[in-house]
């Protein structure tokens, strides 16, 4: 099953299983010492959070958990190292089944189906908007829609649409050109997969001062991403250089 498993989400191999810490400390459940706390990231958006469970998990298991939109699928990335007594979590409800594997994998198919439609519906209502990504939670309860503007968009009259060919509830949802990099991916200009689809989910803010700092070419086209914002590994290195 595991190896099952990561064929599908196509893992990547380059993120460091025994340095992850908290990112976010926030008094909202007290927890015991005894009580293990992971990492999980949503497969979808590469979005990662924390969540909680009373026995031991492998690394890379799938596990089925509430999350902000709702329960779903998400990976273990690995088991957080000496948490702190208070911060904001999610309790996992169980490792997923094999059903929860095939309802997944079902879902992918519609979503490929859900997509095109809403683009069909987009241009029909003329809407300036860009339709990034499709996703169905779990046991099909919602439906999200994650789109890119430049501009506010009342899509009011999309949602109506949308909820008369799918019968279900939705949620679209506008997202930054970064967003976008984090959820589609691609190759750098190292020649690796994007920092923020592969390695970390914290769109952290980038400045030229960082560049400058570091002595790199402030040539736009060298120092920017996809995204066209600066790129993510210029605040790594500002980090890295002034500890």
């Amino acid at each position: 099953m595991n190896d099952f498993v990561e064929d599908i989400l196509e893992l990547e191999d380059d993120v460091s299983l025994m340095t992850i810490e908290p990112d976010f400390i926030l008094a909202d459940r007290e927890i015991t010492p005894d009580t293990l706390i992971y990492r999980l990231r949503l497969p979808y958006s590469k979005e990662t959070f924390l969540a909680a469970y009373g026995e031991q998990i492998e690394e890379r298991r799938m596990v089925v958990v509430p999350t902000r939109y709702g329960k779903d699928l998400a990976q273990v990335i690995g088991q957080v190292n000496k948490p702190p007594l208070h911060f904001e979590f999610s309790l996992i409800e169980r490792v997923a089944t094999t059903v929860d594997i095939e309802r997944y994998l079902i879902n992918k198919g519609l979503e490929k189906d859900a997509f095109n439609t809403a683009k069909e519906k987009i241009i029909a209502h003329n809407l300036e908007m860009k339709l990034v990504s499709v996703h169905y939670l779990l046991e099909c309860s919602k439906i999200l829609f994650f789109f890119t503007s430049d501009n506010r968009v009342d899509f009011r009259e999309l949602v109506k649409d949308l909820v008369s060919v799918f019968k279900a509830r939705i949620e679209l949802r506008q997202i930054g050109i970064r967003d976008e990099a984090r959820f589609l991916g691609g190759i750098g200009i190292c020649g690796r997969c994007f920092c923020c689809h592969a390695i970390s989910d914290k769109l952290k803010p980038v400045s030229i001062k960082m560049a400058k700092e570091q002595g790199m070419s402030l040539n736009s086209n060298k120092i920017s991403g996809q995204c066209e914002h600066l790129l993510c590994c210029l605040a790594y290195e500002y980090s890295f250089s002034n500890e």
